[in-house]
């Protein structure tokens, strides 16, 4: 697996972390009980890592040298890609068992899985996980778009890769309307929540009430409070401004609230440009002491965070799944998200949760005030929404994702085609990346 701009050791919620980081950990963990041995490739960062860290037995992070070791933005990861797939090249040569198949992870990866795929001979299986053309159908106000460059370099991996794994249907369809994807090279494998460390902790004899209490009190939140709670990175992407202004609304409906309520926000802001947006904004408007400020935290302390609110609100503008809203329901707590990408596929609508369709404060203010006035409908959600949670498994997941990695091997046949469904006897060189200056390296490779 390769994840060129951020590491699967990196704490979710910070920087460039997030979904993604937590969707290559917890796959590689499945596809290891099922007899599948990962390697996942990340650029070396100076952080005093060694240069192979094993994650568990059978799962290994290797850390390649590419540019300079220390913390780059996003925006400067296209020249790396091709000392990234030089430093790739040259590890999988030193001998020992030679590589099955690559797995890359976002655009950039899929770029340096490109020139692994060549240079290896196996075949390339690529996972989106965004996508620029979608991103840029729902900016916030005020939010940089993606750049062409990111967009064409889509359109060379969705060309290229042997099999395209989608989270949803919807995303499928994206990249077969949006960049021209072969539906017969596309498999939709929906992901998967931990459920040993996102699960309900109520005692037999208990109510669910009991356990979020329990919860509250090591959390230090008010046992008594209405808690809508928000877990992500803070950038425009995940509309953490709407929850703000949902806030504000709310209060300006039922002002005795304002004494009740606690919304914790825990993650960490995505670019120095976002550094104290949201709050700058809750001051504004005057719901500054009613949200609480929380640090990303490890995964077991995320759960805390689950079991103790009344509900997640997930107010993203784009979200290829949603990881964070499967993960609360695992815990028992209903979900109140917008309905845009695999968001209507990990919450029931009405059943787990409440879907909410475009980004109105106001509509938001509005389900929210609903929930907090009928706690026993938040109890029956949240019961609804730990059944829902359990029928999606990482082990499934890994299952579906093997047939997909079973499926690409076997049409690359010497004899066969290499590109599916595009009648090539032999496998092309990859078009040269883009921007990429040196482009002879990859003639030589």
């Amino acid at each position: 697996m390769l994840s060129v701009h951020t590491s699967p050791l990196h704490q979710p919620g910070t920087g460039d972390a997030g979904g993604m980081n937590v969707y290559m950990v917890e796959l590689s963990r499945a596809l290891v009980e099922q007899g599948v041995e990962v390697d996942l490739f990340t650029r070396c960062r100076g952080e005093g890592l060694p240069g192979l860290v094993d994650l568990e037995p059978g799962v290994r992070v290797r850390h390649l040298p590419a540019g300079p070791r220390r913390p780059l933005p996003k925006e400067a990861m296209p020249d790396l890609v091709v000392p990234f797939s030089l430093a790739l090249l040259k590890e999988g040569r030193r001998g020992g068992r030679p590589y099955d198949l690559v797995h890359s992870h976002y655009w950039l990866s899929g770029q340096a899985g490109r020139i692994a795929s060549f240079g290896w001979g196996i075949p390339l299986v690529h996972t989106a996980h965004t996508l620029a053309l979608v991103k840029n159908a729902h900016l916030a106000a005020g939010d940089t778009p993606e750049p062409e460059l990111r967009v064409r370099g889509e359109r060379q991996v969705v060309g290229d890769a042997d099999r395209l794994i989608a989270n949803t249907r919807d995303e499928a369809e994206a990249l077969r309307t949006l960049y021209g994807a072969d539906p017969a090279r596309t498999e939709v494998v929906r992901p998967g929540v931990d459920l040993r460390t996102f699960a309900r902790l109520d005692a037999p004899a208990s109510s669910p009430a009991h356990g979020r209490a329990a919860a509250r009190a090591r959390l230090g939140l008010p046992a008594d409070a209405f808690v809508p709670l928000y877990a992500g990175r803070i950038q425009p992407l995940k509309g953490p401004d709407v929850l703000v202004r949902a806030v504000a609304e709310l209060i300006g409906m039922a002002p005795e609230l304002r004494h009740r309520m606690v919304v914790p926000v825990v993650g960490g802001h995505s670019g120095a440009t976002e550094q104290g947006t949201v709050w700058r904004l809750a001051a504004e408007l005057g719901v500054d002491d009613v949200l609480k400020p929380c640090p990303p935290v490890p995964q077991e302390r995320l759960a805390e965070y689950y079991r103790a609110a009344d509900v997640l609100v997930v107010p993203s503008r784009s979200e290829s799944f949603g990881l964070v809203a499967l993960e609360a329901q695992a815990c028992g707590t209903p979900v109140l998200a917008a309905a845009v990408g695999g968001l209507p596929t990990a919450v029931w609508d009405g059943v787990s949760g409440l879907l909410v369709r475009g980004h109105d404060p106001v509509e938001y203010a509005r389900r929210l005030l609903w929930l907090a006035r009928n706690p026993e409908a938040r109890i029956t959600m949240g019961e609804a929404a730990a059944r829902h949670a359990r029928g999606m498994s990482w082990r499934a997941s890994a299952t579906r994702t093997i047939d997909v990695y079973e499926d690409a091997r076997a049409r690359r046949q010497p004899s066969a085609p290499v590109r599916v469904g595009q009648g090539r006897r032999h496998a092309p060189a990859p078009a040269a990346p883009l921007s990429w200056r040196n482009e002879k390296a990859v003639v030589r490779v």
